[in-house]
């Protein structure tokens, strides 16, 4: 693949994973703050169908086109800033999974109190917190990463 397009589509799915992830996060937010069941419930529905359908797809692409790019480039995947790169993109990673795990149950729970027209319980609840606290390090991680990628420093170990 021509360096141009290769490096577009790494871009590209760059792009789409850090803007589904914090709009994702935004909007999810948003609702569970609102206090709304129904509201929640289809923004959890939403935030999860957007998961498989854009952030899979991204996870996978990232490492595939990095590593070629690095290739490419002529680059060694030993430089410390493409190594800091995949340590924070694992971390991301490391972060994520829990999250997919937790926007599933949370989308199986708002769905059941819509549907039995009842409160959140407390374990949607103690989940949103976890949830919360897993974005953290994983979109810090996603911004050090653009970092690594535009700046390319020299890091000296």
């Amino acid at each position: 693949m021509e360096y141009a397009l290769l490096k577009w589509v790494h871009l590209l799915s760059a792009t789409i994973l850090f803007g589904t992830g914090a709009g994702s996060a935004f909007y999810k937010w948003c609702a569970d703050r609102s206090g709304n069941v129904q509201t929640i419930a289809h923004t959890n529905k939403v935030v999860v169908m957007a998961d498989w359908i854009f952030t899979t797809p991204t996870v996978i692409i990232q490492p595939i086109t990095g590593i070629w790019l690095v290739y490419v480039t002529g680059n060694s995947l030993n430089e410390p800033w493409i190594m800091a790169a995949f340590v924070f993109y694992f971390i991301a990673g490391f972060c994520w999974l829990p999250v997919v795990w937790l926007q599933i149950q949370m989308r199986n729970i708002s769905k059941k109190a819509q549907e039995e027209n009842t409160c959140l319980n407390t374990t949607y609840h103690h989940y949103t917190r976890i949830w919360f606290w897993l974005g953290m390090p994983a979109f810090i991680s996603m911004i050090a990463v653009y970092f690594l990628m535009v700046f390319k420093p020299v890091i000296t170990l």
